[in-house]
């Protein structure tokens, strides 16, 4: 009998971030450099042959916008596909609400709980983790993705 398991994707940046969780605590990672294109169906081949996937959640954005497109169309397909439900949130919740980079010197600041662009003279150092521990109360099931937030010009 396979564990039933969450999976987590953060594919906002190099590098790629997937975290398989059981009773929301953080059991495996996988961290790859590869472009999510390639290398999603590779991953979740694997997972879906190891583990019962129960819930899926990913990092909505802000950040890539085609790592973003490219693991909204693959994890929703999947969900309706194998029936396991979606979740998101924002990438703030994997960097510590750190800014992102958007383009130029301008990022992604999350105030409150709007996001929106400011331009930074100094580049934050700003890395994207997995949480020790899933939790379900800061995803939702509004899984649209944050393609466009603000101007970015």
């Amino acid at each position: 009998m396979l564990k039933s398991v969450d999976v987590v994707c953060v594919t906002l940046s190099s590098p790629i971030l997937i975290g398989i969780y059981e009773d929301k605590k953080l059991i495996e990672t996988i961290s790859t450099g590869e472009k999510s294109s390639e290398v999603l169906p590779k991953i979740f081949e694997d997972i879906l042959k190891k583990y019962d996937v129960k819930k899926l959640f990913y990092a909505k954005g802000p950040g890539s916008f085609m790592a973003i497109k490219i693991t909204y169309i693959f994890l929703k397909s999947l969900s309706i596909l194998k029936n396991i439900p979606l979740f998101a949130t924002d990438a703030f919740y994997f960097n510590k609400n750190q800014p992102i980079k958007a383009i130029g010197k301008l990022f992604f600041v999350k105030i409150s709980t709007k996001i929106e662009t400011h331009k930074l003279e100094k580049a934050p150092v700003s890395k994207f983790e997995l949480k020790d521990v899933l939790e379900y109360d800061e995803f939702d099931e509004n899984t649209t993705p944050l393609y466009a937030i603000g101007a970015v010009g």
